[in-house]
């Protein structure tokens, strides 16, 4: 029987890694890619009975790069700290792996759960991020990715989809979708960077307001209500401060010299 080694990755998740975990025992074996963390996520992790791996955290292509290496089973199934497998995509993928001959890399479906209610549009599902489960060996991503990491296919084979969803939370709170915002603009504007790609202050604003307009117009974020809404306003502050931090980046602007001052002499 193909076995299935599970991962997540995971910096700071205390609050969230239980439940993910609880949702993978049902894997062969189970490897927690912890970078530090300082809240006790990866002693809740080994509690649970995952190996905990530490990888001192360089970009999230390198992390899952050495993630995928640390599993030792022939298939991999790629989870994060805020998604959880249901039982429907436990039981397919297991279906699939069991073929006499399946492909090397599948989508997976995401279902997004914010604000109290399924999220259906703003682009939120089926939401095929990447690969989830895999071949080992099939996949690899660019290493010097520090976020939205591209992956490349080792395979010949085509890739294929499957249809049960697992479920992403993507926010907790509020507090949190300005957090990742913060978070991710500025790994956001370091890749820029790396790429040599220029900004200033009105590409900001006009690369943010296309973000907004395209999250909660073209992919009918409106019909989401508020939960929609607030989805396509954090996108619009992860971009603005994406380029704006670019921007920033490129300028180096420093603040003028502060010459030592003393008391003058009263010559009077």
């Amino acid at each position: 029987m193909n076995k299935i080694s599970a991962y997540i990755i995971a910096w700071n998740e205390a609050d969230k890694i239980r439940s993910a975990i609880n949702s993978v025992l049902w894997a062969d074996e189970i490897v927690l890619a912890d970078s530090f963390s300082t809240d006790g996520t990866a002693e809740i992790a080994a509690e649970l009975g995952a190996r905990v791996v530490q990888i001192e955290f360089k970009g999230f292509g390198d992390l899952r790069n050495r993630a995928m290496g640390a599993c030792t089973h022939d298939w991999i199934f790629s989870l994060d700290a805020d998604e959880r497998c249901t039982p429907e995509a436990r039981d397919e993928m297991l279906a699939t792996v069991a073929l006499p001959d399946p492909v090397d890399a599948y989508y997976i479906p995401r279902r997004n759960f914010f604000m109290g209610r399924w999220i259906k549009h703003s682009g939120f599902y089926p939401d095929y991020r990447q690969p989830q489960l895999f071949r080992k060996g099939a996949l690899k991503f660019k290493d010097s990715d520090p976020v939205h990491e591209e992956f490349e296919i080792v395979s010949v084979k085509p890739v294929a989809y499957l249809q049960q969803p697992i479920w992403q939370f993507p926010y907790k709170n509020l507090e949190e979708v300005a957090r990742k915002a913060n978070r991710y603009s500025t790994l956001g504007a370091e890749k820029l960077r790396q790429r040599g790609r220029k900004g200033g202050m009105f590409t900001a604003l006009s690369r943010g307001l296309w973000s907004f307009f395209h999250m909660y117009i073209l992919k009918k974020g409106i019909l989401d209500g508020w939960p929609g809404f607030v989805i396509a306003v954090g996108n619009f502050e992860g971009t603005w401060y994406k380029y704006a931090k670019l921007h920033e980046l490129n300028a180096c602007w420093q603040p003028p010299d502060t010459p030592p001052l003393s008391r003058t002499t009263n010559r009077n």
